[in-house]
Parts: C-alpha cells; structure tokens; sequence
C-alpha cells in the first residue's frame, strides 16, 4: 500500500493538522487525539484504502490499520502533521485533559484498580482451584498444603486495602510509602476486623464527636473507596507541605503532618462516612442482580455494552473488588461475560455473512478479541458502526447475565472475562458455561437475522428492482480493454468542460465526462468496488485490467447527503460489466440547483501514454468513451 497516501487521506479526513492535538501508535492502532470531533468524518475514515476500522475510546480516536504498517503509516502522518512522535502514555494525558469530570473520575479509579488486578487474579485463581479441588476431594481441605495455599488465596484481599493505597498513591502523586501506611493504619490489629463485626463481636468506640455520633474501632476490611478518598487527602496534604515547609525541616515535618491529619480524618470522618456509602453502593447493585427471575442482570447484562460504548465501565472494578472483599464472591464477573461474549457473536455473525471482505476482514478477528475479553474492536469497530449487530449483542448480553443470576454464578477474581473466565469460576463452572452458551447463540443467531449487507437491503427495497436493472452485455459483444467504456447514457464531454475547475484541470486524473440522460451508473468492465463514498454520490473501481476509476455523479453533489442518490453494490464487491451500481434522480439532483455531469476518471493516468475521449455527441450505456494507451 501507498503509506504516504494513506496519512494524507486520514489526516485530511481527521480535519487537519489543526484539529489534531496530539497522536501515537500500538501494534495495531493509530491512536489520536482530536480537538473538535465533529470535525472527523468517520465514514470517510473508514473507506480509506489500509484502514480496517475506526472507533474512539478514552477519548481517542483509534484508527485500526494492522501489525506491521501501522508503524510505517504513522511515520508519514507525523510528517505531514508536523507533530513529534508521542508514546501511547502521551495520548493517554493528553486525552485525559480534555475529557468531562465524571470520565476523569471514572478514568482515575480505573487507573489505580488496573494495575492490581493481577495480584486479585492470581489469589483468585488460587482460591477458586482450592475450591474444585476440595469439592472432588473432601479430604483434600485437611491437609496441610491446603492449609498453606489457603492462606495464599486470600492474601491479597485481606491487606487489599493496602495494595490499593500503594496504587492510589501513584496515581496521585504521593509517596507511595506514606500511602501505604494509611492502607496499614485502615486494616490495624489494634481494630476489630470487619469481617468479624457480623458475628455478634461487640464494638468499643475508637472517637466520639461530642458524644452524638460514636466512631466505632473497626477495619476497613472489604472496602475499596474509603481507601481511595483517604489517598486523595494525604496527596493533597503532603503536597501543599512540600511548598510551604522549609527544605531544611521537609523531611521530618511532612511525612509527620501528613499522616497525623489523613491518619486522623481517614479514622473520624472518611472512612465513617464512606464505607457507608460504598456499603448503600454495593448493597443497591447485589440487590439489582438478587431481584427473582434474573431481571436485574438482564437489564444489567443490556446495559453492560453502551456503557463501554460511553467510556464508564471502569466504575465496575470497584464493585467487584468490593463483593471480592466482603464474601470471595463476585457476581458482577458474569454480567461481563455475558456482555462481552454477545458482542463477539454479533460480530461474529456480521463475519460470516457479510460478502464485503472489509467488513469480514475486520469482524473475524474482532469476534475472536470479544470472546477473549476485549471488546472494543467488535464494538466500536463493527457493531456500533452498523448498529443492528450492537442490539443483537445487548438482547444474546442479557438473556445470558439473566441465565447466571438463575444459577448463581459466580467468579472468585476480577479483571478476567470470556474464555479465560472459566479459570476463576470453577466453583459454578456448569452455569458459567451455560451463560457463554447462551449469550453467544442468543446474539449470533439475532445478528445473522437482522444484519443485512447495504445491497441486500437495497435489493430488498420495492422501487430498486424496477430502477437496477443490469444493462443486457451481449456474449459475442467485442472487448477491448484499450478503451474505457461508458458507465452512463447521455451526451461524451470533454473533461476540460466540466464545470469544476477540479475536474476540468486533472487534479485527480485524466478521463472524459457524461451529460447524462438515464438516471444510471453501470460497471464499465469486470472488477472490484474499492471506494463508495457513504452519500452514494460517487463510486471507485479497480478494474480487472488493473485501470483504476472514479465515477463521480455530478457536481458539488456532496452537499446533497445521499438524497436523490441509491446504491446496489458494496466496497469489496466483485461487479460484472453492465452491472447496475448506483441510481440517481436527475429532476431532483437538477432542482436543488446541481449539475448531472459526470465525470470518469482513470486516476492512475502514469500507467498510460495517452487517455484521450473517444466519443462525441450522444452515447450508450458500454459504448467507447475513453481511449487508453499503456
């Protein structure tokens, strides 16, 4: 592919250098971050020749090219933008800094719970093969290895607040030491253990406010926010020290002060007051999914999907891990998958339909990264492109949560959704399995039903088989591949008298026009539809003689939007010579004021000696319009 031509083409499409604030790439990826994003035109993005499909998330416009030219596109894009290579972490600031406050917030709490899902992960694989294991072996839970990998299992849960301190102390900026002792201070032996506060133990009181509201002295066990919040004050105490105290005294006053005053909040107000409402939280979403029937997860397991769609989903990582933290059970995994997979069947399904071979090129792979847990190429990049695949995935997403709330499936970690969440759901694997199943059939048996290929449904359309008739291509009919044929009925004008000084000129190619006097675009030979500009207004085919057109249906139509325009033929398709293409209304193109000339236009005249018209006065459909010389 033309590396070059494919920066130019996305970085014009993108509005411009101006437009761009900042771009990197992955291995897959352009990563970009936009000023205005009503000024990228997405259906232009998507048919340019090396993507494979464009979606924004986190706010990013990602721009899916492919391992191995990817990195080659973007050189030439930060050459023309005149922007300095950025890393994916760049991207991700700069990002950031233009997203609303609920994202940003959203953003920060995915940010400190990604980075420990691993050790939840790991303790949780550990706790659920614990699980199997005793359940095939009874005696198994007597012995002595149980004993030691037991204590193993649940390590990272019982000191999960100070895991999440440490985190959210980088995501703050604060010492992360400092932050780990606020995380000790929260899970102290001197307190009674939260866990135990169920069972009857009774409470001393650790402060009270004047006595009308007893602090009790109690662990954060099984908490998650409180933890967070107290972070956020000591980073905030600890830097405003940094500037007011003397270097000299630095050192010993700020640690000192900033774990007195956060210690003491943490233990008298923000731990108090925001357990209880993590605990009216967590109590509110255990309720949504409990309610009989699996209602609430079915609503749950629709809603799963537009909420990626939105940006906000990191928000589930702090209910997980707090139903992880109160009983080793986490429901909410399931909804998940459920979601996930669902996606990745209507993807799927699209895949195995679809007779585009962009459209299948992108959906393929992107179905097998949903079943894997990583949905974003299936949603962004197929299903909410096409919509219809999107509501299939939501109705197979919910029909399968419902299935797990029924059985009571359950995951003893968090971060792992799809085919490797068979590993944490040992101890409900049945239901689990029976979740994927149905999500996954449910979805791909909905999207094969409503999916339609765009010249299916216009085939499909009552007026279009009466106005796509193929124009009749008799079989002993001479061909001569010297020629460019005639894709309309009208009247041969030369290209210098086209009323577009564009066209006129041979900015993008040499050719010939036609007046038309038929509202009717046919294949001028064999070959394959490789650009079709959304408002049907315009079509691009590489012919098998490897001549490569632009058939452009009046001028300035653009602005029309499609109306008055009709197409039977998809990019990636095969076509025939006669073959109807698009359709057009000439009386109502002409009464909004456009003109109907068309021009035809080989665009890659260096192949060629010569291209000169070959017609005059009125023409056929197929009859010589062109004449070629290589």
């Amino acid at each position: 592919m033309d590396y070059n031509k494919c920066a130019k083409e996305i970085l014009a499409a993108i509005g411009g250098k101006d437009n761009l604030i900042s771009g990197a790439h992955c291995a897959t990826r352009l990563r970009l971050v936009i000023a205005d994003n009503g000024k990228v035109k997405k259906s232009v993005l998507e048919n340019i020749d090396g993507v494979k499909g464009v979606f924004e998330a986190a706010g990013q416009l990602q721009i899916i090219i492919g391992t191995g030219t990817v990195n080659k596109v973007y050189d030439e894009f930060v050459k023309l933008a005149g922007i300095s290579a950025a890393s994916k972490d760049d991207v991700k600031k700069a990002a950031a800094s233009k997203a609303p406050w609920y994202k940003k917030a959203i953003k920060t709490l995915g940010d400190i719970f990604v980075p420990i899902i691993p050790a939840i992960v790991a303790t949780g694989l550990l706790c659920g093969l614990l699980g199997g294991l005793s359940k095939a072996f009874p005696n198994f839970a007597n012995t002595q290895i149980f004993t030691l990998l037991d204590m193993f299992s649940n390590a990272a849960l019982t000191f999960l607040p100070i895991l999440i301190a440490v985190s959210a102390a980088k995501i703050f900026g604060a010492n992360v030491y400092l932050g780990a002792v606020i995380g000790m201070i929260m899970i102290h032996p001197n307190l009674i253990n939260a866990w135990s506060v169920g069972d009857g133990t009774n409470l001393p009181t650790l402060w009270s406010w004047f006595g009308a509201w007893n602090i009790h002295a109690t662990g954060y066990q099984g908490h998650v926010i409180p933890v967070v919040i107290a972070v956020l004050i000591l980073s905030i105490i600890e830097k405003w020290l940094h500037r007011h105290v003397p270097e000299m005294f630095d050192l010993f006053v700020t640690p000192l002060v900033s774990v007195l005053i956060t210690g003491f909040l943490t233990m008298t107000v923000i731990g108090p007051v925001f357990s209880q409402l993590e605990t009216w939280v967590l109590t509110g979403a255990k309720w949504l999914i409990s309610i009989p029937f699996g209602i609430g997860s079915f609503l749950m397991g629709a809603a799963y999907a537009p909420t990626v769609v939105a940006g906000v989903h990191h928000m589930y990582n702090a209910i997980e891990l707090s139903m992880l933290a109160a009983n080793g059970q986490n429901i909410w995994m399931p909804i998940a998958t459920a979601a996930n997979v669902a996606q990745g069947a209507a993807a799927l399904a699209v895949g195995f339909k679809t007779r585009n071979k962009k459209i299948k090129s992108m959906a393929l792979p992107a179905s097998l990264s949903a079943f894997l847990g990583i949905t974003e190429p299936a949603i962004f990049g197929v299903n909410l492109r096409f919509v219809k695949p999107l509501i299939a995935g939501m109705i197979g997403g919910a029909c399968g949560a419902a299935v797990a709330s029924i059985m009571g499936v359950y995951a003893t970690a968090n971060g792992v959704t799809g085919v490797f969440g068979f590993l944490i759901t040992t101890e409900s694997f049945f239901g689990y399995l029976l979740t994927f199943v149905v999500a996954t059939v449910v979805a791909f048996v909905v999207s094969w039903i409503i999916y339609r290929d765009k010249d299916e449904e216009a085939e499909e359309a009552p007026e279009a088989e009466s106005s796509s008739d193929d124009v009749e291509v008799k079989a002993a009919e001479e061909y001569d591949d010297s020629f460019v044929y005639s894709p309309l009925k009208g009247k041969a004008v030369l290209m210098a008298d086209v009323p577009d000084e564009t066209f006129a000129t041979d900015v993008l190619g040499m050719g010939a026009a036609v007046d038309p006097s038929e509202g009717k675009v046919v294949a001028p030979a064999d070959g394959e539809v490789t650009t079709l500009f959304d408002t049907n207004h315009a079509i691009g085919l590489t012919l098998d003689n490897g001549m490569e057109l632009l058939i452009h249906v009046g001028i300035n139509t653009v602005e029309l939007n499609g109306e008055g325009y009709k197409s039977y033929v998809s990019e990636g398709d095969r076509v025939t010579r006669g073959q109807t293409l698009i359709t057009f209304d000439i009386p109502l193109i002409q009464s909004k004021g456009y003109k109907t000339v068309t021009p035809v236009i080989i665009t890659n005249p260096d192949d060629f000696k010569s291209i000169v018209k070959a017609a005059d006065g009125d023409v056929g459909f197929l009859d010589k319009l062109i004449s070629t010389e290589k």
